[in-house]
């Protein structure tokens, strides 16, 4: 058996030897050793197919748990994966249920007075913002991975599902279908959430970019805000656009007759109040509690002044009704036939998609500060399937809370049952208080919301953008200034192509860059970012920072062509020796297609007729494999193709090498 494995093993390397035969040199005693470009092993088809369809779709190994198991065991590890809760609720115990029930209560008394002003903002009743805290944060807490993210209605999306909806249907004259419409939304939300974990196409949510993401929430913050006007100010008639200059024309027009200086003492007060918590909350972490129960409080203490005072005889407008119990079943009013059924999947895959990105945006943060492992795809199965179920019970689109989650972080939560304690209390508040926020002032809600959506406008993100990456701030400034000047769906339209653009612009104009050599060394540099570095006589050294593919191709060669035109007429201006080889530093060039053979076939081509030849150094396994396969390398020479830049000077140039 050894002797076969032996005679194996030769045949192997011999093959090996053969595929490599590229910059393979003869040296005699003296001269430097020059190394092969070593060949990678031939793959079969469907094993090169198989290994991409891995890398790309299944790179986290998900059946890696599964291998080498009993049936019984990878069963157990199947409804584990599906719903983690059977897997860490077996650790559970008293101790983690104290933290966890401190920080569910704690998040509930900040979730109650939100979704009654995010339902405002979604043009939906005040109980659906609350029925979307009770039936989401219990699917997730069964199927979702973050031991932190508080599930719940959101400012961000429920502004983006209110306006995509309004433009479709008035909520005033048609409130029905609007609120169907809205469930059919929510419903294809989840598909879309849920569509694109099972497929494991999570990759797709990375297209909108960090900056785009930081514009587009400061612009929808700042038209969150501006929206708030209305309620705090206590105007009636209030224009339904949401850029600025139509907000700002409708508070100024109403200025003489409209406002009431009874709401806007109330919400004025409660701001401050509310403002000077989140203080204390941020100089003071321990008393994070004190932001947290604000919210509450304020509804509290306004409700029973307006109580008390009658102030809504005096035109401050009131929540008056919120429907008492539990969430009513909504199957039967998603449209599953007719006109609205596109509009709804329009609606919801826009939503749904922002709802994700901001939801797997808060989980990766908190587990990235808590260290442990966030699977992207089962969020947004998890998320997807609350949504899908949350439709069907009179609930509107829910992901993370970033100001929910952050308390829930801070209260010292351990597991999803922070949740569950969360939701049980927005239960128990259907079921017995809703009709005592009848007096609650509109004024108290917006002054919640505008506290609440503050913190979404972050400064110190957008200045760290412009320092790092211009193009990246102009992504982020144009997602700003289109939400706030336009509406939320051109600055999210803007915001995605902004972003695509940056990836085509990097994919169709890659960096080149001139090499010299460092000093005393055999290292050889971009000569921008190290002016120290020497230019090689008779020998011009190009690097090609990314991979070479139709969309770029033609551009590299001619930039190439470029530089050495340039090169060319600075030596003949100072009467130094013309160019005689063009070396290619192809280190970064991770692959290469067909457009890319035939750019170098042209290159080479281009360079014989001046009289200069073409050198490779360090093309990676998959570039040198398809070189070899176009026969490029027959074309080039097989010894113009080396392992290193130092090796290919010092076979291009031994004199310098010499003197150096």
């Amino acid at each position: 058996m050894a002797s076969v494995h032996s005679n194996d093993e030769e045949l192997e390397t011999k093959e090996m030897d053969t595929r490599s035969m590229s910059s393979s040199r003869n040296h005699s005693q003296g001269t430097p050793y020059i190394h092969k470009v070593g060949l990678p092993p031939k793959q079969k088809l469907f094993k090169e197919f198989t290994n991409t369809i891995k890398e790309t779709f299944f790179s986290d190994d998900p059946l890696r748990p599964f291998k080498h198991q009993p049936k019984s065991r990878k069963f157990i590890l199947g409804v584990q994966a599906i719903f983690p809760i059977f897997e860490w609720g077996r650790g559970y115990n008293l101790l983690k249920f104290r933290g966890d029930l401190i920080a569910g209560l704690t998040i509930a008394s900040l979730c109650i007075p939100q979704d009654i002003g995010y339902s405002k903002l979604a043009n939906l009743l005040p109980q659906y913002g609350l029925y979307s805290s009770f039936v989401p944060p219990l699917i997730y807490a069964i199927m979702g991975s973050s031991r932190d993210i508080a599930i719940g209605p959101v400012a961000v999306v429920s502004l983006l599902l209110g306006t995509l909806l309004r433009n479709e249907i008035d909520p005033t004259t048609n409130p029905v279908d609007y609120r169907r419409l809205a469930f059919t939304a929510t419903f294809f939300a989840g598909i879309t959430q849920a569509t694109l974990g099972i497929l494991r196409m999570g990759f797709l949510i990375d297209f909108l970019s960090h900056a785009a993401i930081v514009g587009f929430m400061g612009g929808a913050a700042i038209t969150i805000a501006l929206q708030q006007l209305k309620g705090f100010l206590g105007i009636k008639k209030f224009t339904k656009k949401t850029d600025i200059v139509s907000v700002m024309q409708s508070v100024f027009q109403s200025a003489h007759h409209g406002w009431n200086w009874q709401t806007m003492a109330i919400g004025a007060s409660f701001l401050t109040f509310l403002l000077l918590a989140k203080y204390i909350g941020k100089k003071k972490k321990n008393l994070f509690w004190v932001p947290a129960i604000a919210p509450l409080i304020s509804v509290i203490l306004s409700t029973f002044f307006v109580y008390i005072t009658h102030a809504e005889k005096n035109g401050v407008e009131i929540v008056r009704h919120i429907e008492k119990g539990i969430n009513p079943p909504s199957v039967n009013e998603i449209f599953f036939t007719g006109d609205y059924l596109a509009k709804g999947f329009k609606i919801g895959v826009v939503a749904g998609m922002i709802a994700l990105t901001e939801a797997i945006a808060i989980g990766r943060t908190f587990a990235t500060m808590k260290d442990y492992q966030l699977d992207g795809n089962k969020e947004m199965v998890a998320l997807g399937t609350m949504n899908i179920v949350g439709s069907m019970t009179s609930c509107y689109v829910s992901t993370g809370s970033f100001s929910r989650s952050a308390v829930n972080y801070m209260a010292g939560c351990q597991t999803a049952v922070s949740n569950i304690v969360m939701s049980c209390v927005v239960f128990l508040t259907l079921q017995f208080i809703t009709p005592l926020f009848k007096y609650t002032p509109n004024a108290i809600l917006a002054a919640i919301i505008i506290s609440a959506v503050i913190n979404l406008i972050d400064f110190q993100a957008a200045i760290l953008i412009w320092k790092i990456d211009k193009f990246d701030f102009v992504a982020c400034m144009g997602a700003f200034f289109g939400v706030i000047f336009a509406s939320v769906e051109i600055g999210l339209l803007i915001a995605v192509s902004i972003s695509f653009a940056k990836i085509l612009l990097q994919v169709t104009r890659p960096r080149t860059a001139i090499l010299g050599k460092i000093p005393n060394t055999t290292v050889y540099r971009n000569i921008q970012q190290y002016p120290e570095a020497t230019k090689v006589p008779g020998v011009m050294i190009v690097r090609v920072d990314s991979a070479i593919y139709f969309s770029n191709s033609n551009y590299i060669k001619e930039r190439i062509l470029r530089w050495l035109a340039d090169e060319e007429e600075l030596l003949k201006e100072a009467y130094l020796p013309s160019i005689e080889f063009l070396i290619v530093e192809m280190s970064p060039v991770t692959d290469i297609d067909t457009s890319g053979i035939h750019a170098l076939e042209e290159l080479h081509s281009s360079l014989r007729k001046r009289d200069i030849q073409l050198v490779l150094a360090n093309p990676g396994p998959v570039v040198i494999d398809k070189i070899h396969a176009s026969h490029v390398a027959n074309l080039i020479g097989e010894d113009r193709i080396f392992l290193t830049v130092a090796e290919a000077v010092s076979s291009c140039s031994p004199k310098l090498v010499e003197e150096a």
